[in-house]
């Protein structure tokens, strides 16, 4: 059964459009658990949501790190603050990897959606080396060319972040509230709201 659309979507975007005109307003970190157990921490791009849905997109490589630690443990956080409106948002839930693996022809019909709602130059990326690995000084200086009506290249991924607990702060107002999924009596889900101290 479907998570009916969360209350704090529509904050989100309401922040999204008030800071539009902020470059870095669509850029937040994104937490998971390394491999050692401890926090591993990076800024991603918000790529929009999945239609209809809280879910949460975001482009990656499938060559870092992160994947790794996701696939291992698919829960992460999202900490996203507002210069502008002075709001933040940490967003927890679980995240799912969709590569070029996967079986379901839905999930590979949404990475390639993703692939190419993307720009030339972002795809681009994803032809470069591989990510967190040292620099070879004596590597070619050649442009690798991309065909523009082509696919998702291998290392392209898609994260979702489908959210269960969503923490919002607004400093202007000096209001925080808490929502958390919660399950109904008929056996569906709902969102909770509630006010919390700053």
């Amino acid at each position: 059964m479907a998570v009916p659309l969360a209350p704090w979507k529509q904050f989100l975007l309401n922040s999204l459009e008030s800071n539009a005109s902020l470059k870095h307003s669509t850029y937040f970190q994104l937490a998971t658990i390394g491999l050692n157990g401890r926090p591993s921490n990076r800024t991603v791009v918000c790529r929009g949501f999945e239609e209809d849905s809280n879910k949460i997109l975001i482009n990656t490589d499938c060559r870092s790190c992160k994947i790794v630690e996701i696939k291992r443990f698919p829960f992460g956080e999202i900490c996203w603050y507002f210069t502008d409106s002075w709001e933040q948002y940490r967003i927890s839930g679980s995240i799912d990897v969709i590569d070029g693996s996967s079986r379901d022809q839905m999930k590979l019909l949404q990475r390639e959606k993703a692939w190419f709602a993307s720009s030339p130059r972002s795809r681009q990326q994803y032809l470069g080396p591989i990510p967190g690995l040292p620099c070879i000084l004596e590597e070619p200086n050649q442009e690798l060319s991309l065909d523009p009506s082509a696919g998702p290249v291998v290392a392209f991924c898609l994260l979702i972040v489908n959210p269960d607990q969503v923490d919002y702060l607004n400093l202007k107002s000096n209001e925080r509230l808490a929502f958390t999924i919660k399950n109904n009596d008929d056996g569906g889900k709902c969102w909770d709201s509630k006010k919390i101290n700053p």
